[in-house]
């Protein structure tokens, strides 16, 4: 858009959510942090062009940076009588709009918003009001408008099912009724954003939700190191009260910690933080634990993908699937063997997967995971896939002990795991500093996203680089099992 009160879709939605955005997208873009998920807009991507043929065949108007020759291809798909238009353009008084799909009523248009997600929310309701608008103003009559979204109870069972994979939710009213409040919020989004000079807004929820905005960092900078927005477990719209009501810094919450009713684990976090405290640990709590192990110990780690089209039979939208897991096993003399299983990409791996694992976990044997409740949701959906397997598995999944109680408990507290129990706090606070176990010392795939990410994508890959793709794998998930023996091992040492 050349003009800053120009408005798209997507621009709108943005204008609603903090209009100053948009501000900062003309003058400040350099202040922006990269806060888009190339994972959320590939799996928009593949659900979109997807849908296109829900209503069968369409016609297809084809990306221009010129704007007004999509919307004359649009105009001619419509007086050559096209039944379905995908992304049919439209453009009025500086307003513009792409609809994923407008499908002819009789005398009118239905209009179609397609979306990834299995829910509708808020957000997308205001799009859809938007278009409504935009479309009227063209002298477009829409009879109906409509959200076709993942539908998260089918379950594949061969060739996809388009009509069962979406699910076509009517918002024609709600969107009717939202016709004049598009008009307001044009103008005022219009007001905020025509003037040179830096407008004022405050941080607030708005920089969080519906989605994280690119320039939180630059609106915070006023911020002090220790921050009301540094606690850990405290729920966004809590932070934000607490910081309009002046308690920002971490000395000001622990003055008022009675009066707001502050958690005894907000306040270790802060006194750790503020005073620099040592190490906080409580032996007996961490002997108790360490007691429920026995040897030979199975660290076990898994990786999943999930994809919005179910790749598989009696798989789901977003269903995690399974595809890699790494073992260490560990002996009572501390000396280890380490086994680890990853699947042929483009294949169904949870099969192959289960088989390797009820081979490599001997029954009753003791498994260590680190926030055990994930690797307990993969076994469970293992068990249920396939019966003959399902003693086996629930033996392993009932013989799993949870290697991050101790530290949700904070049985072991460092001022460095910033009141976080996850094991990328908790690892580099016990090892500070370990070349060893720096998961950014790592090629290719540093972290679970990234895991899921390279495994999904990697058929479409040449040879050579789905090699090195396996490699990076296997060696961060056999660092993740690694982490767990480290840890395990500083637990020991600190009961000593």
């Amino acid at each position: 858009m050349s003009n800053i009160t120009d408005l798209s879709k997507s621009r709108y939605c943005k204008g609603l959510q903090c209009p100053k955005m948009l501000w900062l997208d003309a003058y400040r873009p350099e202040a922006a942090e990269d806060v888009l998920s190339e994972t959320i807009m590939h799996n928009g991507n593949l659900v979109g062009d997807l849908a296109r043929s829900y209503f069968g065949e369409y016609a297809l108007v084809e990306f221009s940076y010129q704007k007004t020759a999509m919307t004359e291809q649009t105009n001619t798909f419509i007086r050559d009588g096209a039944e379905t238009i995908a992304e049919a353009a439209f453009m009025t008084d500086g307003l513009y709009c792409a609809v994923d799909l407008l499908h002819r009523n009789a005398d009118g248009w239905d209009l179609v918003e397609v979306k990834s997600s299995t829910h509708v929310s808020d957000i997308y309701v205001e799009d859809m009001a938007f278009q409504y608008y935009v479309l009227t103003n063209c002298g477009i009559h829409v009879k109906r408008v409509y959200n076709l979204h993942l539908n998260s109870g089918y379950v594949r069972k061969g060739e996809l099912d388009l009509q069962q994979l979406f699910t076509l939710e009517d918002y024609t009213e709600t969107v009717r009724q939202k016709y004049d409040a598009v008009a307001q919020n044009i103008a005022a989004i219009r007001a905020f954003v025509s003037v040179d000079t830096e407008p004022e807004r405050d941080l607030d929820l708005y920089c969080e939700q519906p989605y994280l905005c690119a320039y939180r960092a630059y609106c915070g900078r006023h911020l002090p190191a220790h921050s009301v927005f540094d606690l850990a477990g405290m729920q966004a719209k809590t932070k934000y009260k607490h910081y309009h009501n002046g308690l920002i810094r971490f000395e000001d919450l622990l003055a008022n910690a009675k009066k707001i009713k502050l958690n005894a684990k907000c306040i270790r976090q802060i006194e750790s933080t503020l005073q620099d405290l040592p190490d906080a640990v409580e032996p007996k709590a961490i002997r108790a634990f360490l007691d429920t192990l026995q040897y030979p110990l199975y660290h076990l780690d898994f990786e999943t993908y999930q994809q919005p089209i179910p790749p598989f039979d009696d798989v789901k939208p977003y269903q995690q699937i399974p595809f890699q897991y790494s073992l260490h096993i560990e002996q009572a003399d501390g000396s280890l063997e380490h086994r680890e299983f990853l699947a042929q990409e483009g294949s169904d791996p949870r099969r192959m997967l289960a088989q390797r694992l009820v081979q490599d976990i001997p029954k009753g044997a003791c498994s260590l995971a680190y926030n055990m409740s994930f690797e307990k949701t993969v076994i469970r959906g293992l068990a249920e896939l396939y019966p003959d397997l399902a003693d086996r598995l629930m033996d392993i999944h009932d013989n799993l002990h949870d290697l991050m109680v101790p530290f949700r408990e904070q049985s072991y507290y460092s001022t460095a795991m910033q009141g976080s129990y996850s094991i990328k706090y908790v690892l580099p606070a016990l090892y500070p500093d370990d070349p060893e176990l720096d998961y950014h010392n790592l090629d290719g795939v540093h972290n679970g996203g990234e895991a899921s990410a390279a495994f999904a994508e990697m058929p479409s890959y040449p040879p050579e680089k789905r090699e090195l793709l396996r490699a990076s794998l296997l060696k961060y998930c056999e660092l993740d099992t690694y982490a767990m023996v480290k840890v395990l091992r500083r637990l020991r040492e600190v009961v000593r």
